[in-house]
């Protein structure tokens, strides 16, 4: 089975796949839009057609505390969204913490500022999905 992860955020989605045996997930790419994320639908449409993706899992932002705030309604209608136009099963995964940890990770590989900022959403995204992965084992 194969996996595409998705790191919602307010400009960006960051995008990460898993390999057909649904073990490791990989850095894809960053589709960008202006403060809605359906106008990327098309774009993700074909990417979930040429990959042969089987799921999505979308990273849920919950609060420290578990509550759900603005971010994590969005992400809810953004999931609703989705269901309505794909016929592939849809899974959250808690987030937290996870852009906080990519930065980390950026930042420990000398990847410069400038660098980061490009890439830190598929790097996100890519957490999200491995973590998926292995609460899968």
């Amino acid at each position: 089975m194969r996996y595409l992860g998705l790191d919602l955020g307010t400009k960006t989605i960051g995008l990460a796949v898993s390999d057909r045996t649904g073990l490791i997930a990989t850095s894809y790419k960053v589709l960008h839009h202006d403060n809605n994320p359906e106008d990327c639908f098309d774009e993700l449409k074909e990417i979930i057609e040429k990959e042969k993706i089987d799921a999505l899992v979308l990273g849920f932002p919950k609060n420290m505390d578990n509550t759900l705030g603005d971010r994590a309604k969005e992400t809810l209608l953004y999931k609703t969204f989705l269901e309505n136009n794909l016929s592939i099963p849809i899974y959250l995964e808690d987030e937290r913490l996870t852009t906080k940890s990519a930065e980390y990770y950026l930042i420990e590989g000398n990847t410069s500022r400038k660098k980061r900022k490009k890439v830190i959403d598929k790097v996100a995204a890519t957490i999200i999905l491995q973590s998926f992965l292995d609460r899968r084992k």
